[in-house]
């Protein structure tokens, strides 16, 4: 008898914790505190077993057979890495470091324990196309921190379609490149310019937007909202919205509408009424005066993305070779007003690394208002301190005021300080350089 793999009994709480010692740094020789672990082909998957899994016959330790578990198999598999991972090497009394496993196989809960994909997908149009849906379905049913094989794990992509596939990766909730072992390679420099660039261009904007995709992923945690959300989520009584899935929005400001086929250089998006609409790039409004549907802009170095009126979102912009090298950088504030002038937004912040936020409330969770043409900054939850600066604040379909002002609620000064500001008249998008207040303070900005 040849057995090529055994499959551990993850029902059983006793292998677990088994499982999860195997990850101290004494026994996983090798590893470091910075190796994070990737749970594959745990349906389980078997090749040459019915169903490619195992046998619904085949009993645990405790004697139930696999036709009763076999969902649940998965998900054990990841509680039993991420504990493994949360306990490795670390000193009583220091704070836990936060895990991350990835998984093929998932089930109701598994977004507690890490992040997840779509599986073995193809490098064809109508695979990126039908991403979407899928993706659209795991987070309605709360598991957000989940994406797909970016460019196909079978077959080989040309340039065109890893180009628009990437673009559709960089705001999906989970974005990575993966392919089989036989693919030929495929990384973004590989396909040589002006494709480089332009892969290079939408891996920036992604960075540049990791302090919203991070605020809207503390949503998904605290509240259960999707991070990926359908149109209909956002706008439950426009019924035009329900069939919708070529084009979906992240956290409840951001619209994207990618290109999801082949030799296309403009899309149709359908913008909802009543609210005002802002390209992310450039932040010039979008016309909706002859109705919802509208043809949007896509060459290929684009992927059309909006931003709600009514929205504010946190970006960084100092863009470094990993997001912990930005760690200490300052925030740049978007802010795009509804048709009365009014808009709202939050930040979270927290140490990026550890359980703290958990276990001891150590989490500063920001409220941005803006009211009667003045940005206001508060605490929700002020449980951990930050030194980042605000260096940039950005307001979109404003026309220009005649002064600025700053007054930092926090410090002794608060007869205010003038900002130096500059206005785009064409866009009507106004400019406030260096306010260089913290983050984690409170402050206003008066427009006059």
């Amino acid at each position: 008898l040849i057995i090529s793999s055994s499959y551990l009994d993850f029902t059983s709480a006793k292998v677990r914790e088994w499982w999860a010692e195997q990850f101290s740094l004494s026994k996983y020789i090798g590893s470091t505190m910075d190796l994070f672990t990737w749970n594959d082909m745990n349906e389980p998957s078997v090749f040459n077993g019915p169903e490619v899994s195992m046998p619904k016959d085949a009993k645990s330790v405790t004697g139930v057979e696999h036709r009763h578990w076999h969902n649940l198999y998965g998900i054990y598999m990841q509680m039993a890495t991420a504990l493994g991972l949360q306990t490795r090497s670390v000193p009583i009394g220091e704070e836990q470091q936060r895990p991350f496993v990835l998984t093929r196989a998932f089930w109701a809960g598994s977004q507690k324990y890490g992040a997840m994909w779509t599986g073995d997908n193809t490098a064809e149009w109508g695979h990126l196309k039908i991403s979407a849906p899928m993706l659209l379905s795991i987070n309605l049913a709360g598991l957000s921190f989940a994406g797909a094989d970016v460019g196909g794990f079978f077959g080989e992509p040309n340039a065109e379609l890893f180009t628009r596939w990437y673009q559709v990766g960089a705001f999906t909730p989970f974005f990575r490149g993966h392919a089989h072992l036989d693919t030929k390679r495929r990384e973004p420099w590989v396909f040589g310019d002006p494709y480089t660039s332009i892969l290079r261009k939408a891996a920036m904007l992604r960075y540049s937007l990791l302090p919203y995709w991070y605020t809207t992923f503390y949503h998904a945690y605290s509240k259960g909202e999707p991070v990926m959300r359908t149109m209909w989520s956002e706008f439950p009584s426009d019924t035009n919205t329900f069939k919708l899935q070529d084009q979906w929005m992240i956290g409840d400001a951001l619209l994207v509408v990618p290109v999801l086929e082949t030799g296309k250089t403009s899309v149709e998006a359908y913008l909802p009424l009543g609210n005002r609409w802002f390209h992310l790039e450039g932040l010039k409004e979008e016309s909706t005066s002859s109705g919802p549907h509208v043809t949007l802009s896509a060459p290929l170095d684009h992927i059309p993305v909006l931003l709600k009126g009514g929205s504010i979102i946190p970006m960084k912009m100092r863009l470094r070779r990993s997001s912990k090298l930005m760690f200490h950088d300052p925030y740049t504030i978007i802010v795009a007003p509804d048709a009365q002038g009014n808009a709202n937004g939050q930040l979270y912040m927290d140490d990026e690394a550890s359980l703290a936020h958990e276990t001891k409330n150590q989490y500063n969770l920001r409220q941005f208002t803006f009211q009667s043409n003045m940005l206001t900054c508060n605490g929700l939850n002020a449980g951990y301190e930050r030194m980042n600066t605000v260096e940039r604040v950005i307001i979109a379909g404003i026309d220009a005021p005649k002064r600025v002002v700053l007054r930092d609620l926090d410090s002794e000064n608060v007869s205010g300080i003038d900002l130096i500001f500059y206005h785009d008249a064409s866009k009507r998008v106004l400019t406030l350089k260096k306010p260089d207040v913290r983050a984690d303070k409170k402050w206003t900005i008066t427009l006059e």
